[in-house]
């Protein structure tokens, strides 16, 4: 089949600025080129890193790009902004959106796959010779949503994430069976114990003897480190619990500090000794990091749909604190994970739960084994297989 892949219109595929999305789609891409099942076409926005990229090599997977930060695109966006006012997405989005489409109709495709952006359904005229496919990461097409039935009813297949991204989406219909789960993958080879350890604790400030935890991810309000940090402060006895957390407000190396990340610092300055901000750290660097953590603490507040931290946490054999939320218990058991609900006790239990784990480590060692023994099936393997049997069945 002749495959179109519209991206997100905000980070680059090869996904050379990160991304759990572009991550994704870079894996199934990859298995397409070694398999030559599919003429696939992916529409992505530019980015000065790609060039050289060997994923361009391939002779089954193409790649067009929209340069979205030019001059020209920036008064092109203002000019349309100005007289069509706002549209489903901001005007970055529209604007990669509409180049893609003119592109994108210069041929023809069995099937075009709108990755992570249902609403651009809402502005295309698609053949009736074409399917149109959904991908959804994030619970973005619910009852809810703007122009929920259109994009609905255009859509001949729904692929998802997690279940609970699935259910999201049957508020719209009770009796829906569009819609197809594909659990996510990671590289099982990078994210292992047996990787050769070239960070050490030492270098972090860190002893041997500390019991670090680890938080990963963007650092907003909703993934809750405010909460884990309320949480170590209550353990204020423990002194060689420690945390590292790691990332930034946004995707990429940023050095920025938004209001919040502020926020986070001035509530640790009181313990600044057991909390160390480590900023961004580039992907290909956070198995270093997981390993030299004895256990991961992921404590979203929101509903996350299917979170990649999760999966790379427990590939590293590391014991896990998360919350009843979204898609995560889709991702763990109750071997490997403390699961806890965010009610108006979940800062105690956090503690709680940080408390059992750091007094018991023959616990710990149970639900490594657990964690190490559960991460097998969430390979990058499986996930494009999975991938490619939605697209076909």
């Amino acid at each position: 089949m002749k495959i179109a892949i519209l991206t997100s219109g905000i980070l680059p595929v090869p996904a050379v600025n990160g991304g759990a999305v572009e991550n994704h789609i870079d894996f199934y891409l990859k298995y397409n080129n070694e398999h030559h099942l599919h003429d696939m076409t992916v529409f992505s926005v530019w980015d000065d890193k790609i060039i050289g990229h060997p994923a361009l090599l391939s002779k089954i997977n193409h790649y067009k790009y929209i340069n979205t930060k030019s001059i020209w695109a920036k008064i092109c966006k203002n000019v349309y902004e100005r007289f069509h006012g706002e549209g489903y997405y901001h005007r970055t989005i529209e604007y990669y959106f509409r180049k893609a489409w003119k592109l994108l109709n210069k041929e023809h495709y069995d099937i075009i796959l709108l990755d992570n952006r249902p609403g651009y359904a809402a502005n295309m005229n698609v053949p009736n010779n074409t399917k149109l496919f959904v991908y959804l990461h994030n619970d973005l097409l619910n009852d809810q949503a703007k122009s929920y039935q259109e994009i609905y009813e255009k859509s001949s297949r729904i692929l998802t994430v997690s279940d609970y991204i699935s259910n999201c989406v049957r508020t719209i219909n009770p009796n829906d069976n569009k819609c197809f789960t594909i659990l996510n993958g990671i590289d099982l080879t990078a994210f292992s114990q047996n990787i050769e350890t070239t960070i050490f604790r030492q270098q972090l400030g860190l002893s041997d003897n500390d019991f670090v935890m680890v938080f990963s991810g963007r650092i907003t309000r909703e993934k809750g480190v405010a909460e884990l940090i309320d949480a170590i402060i209550r353990l204020s006895q423990y002194h060689n619990i420690k945390l590292l957390v790691i990332g930034s407000s946004f995707y990429g190396d940023s050095a920025n500090e938004d209001d919040f990340i502020k926020s986070l610092k001035q509530k640790a300055a009181i313990i600044t000794e057991r909390i160390i901000f480590t900023g961004f750290i580039p992907y290909a660097q956070m198995p270093q990091y997981l390993k030299i953590s004895d256990i991961a603490v992921i404590p979203s507040l929101w509903d996350d749909p299917c979170p990649n931290t999760v999966l790379e946490a427990q590939a590293m054999g590391l014991p896990i604190i998360t919350t009843r939320r979204g898609g995560i218990p889709e991702e763990v058991t109750e071997d490997n994970a403390i699961i806890l609900k965010t009610d108006e006790h979940f800062v105690n239990n956090l503690a709680d739960a940080i408390c059992d784990l750091y007094e018991h480590p023959e616990k710990r060692q149970l639900m490594s084994h657990a964690a190490i023994q559960h991460s097998k099936y969430y390979n990058h393997q499986r996930y494009a297989e999975d991938f490619f049997k939605a697209l076909e069945g």
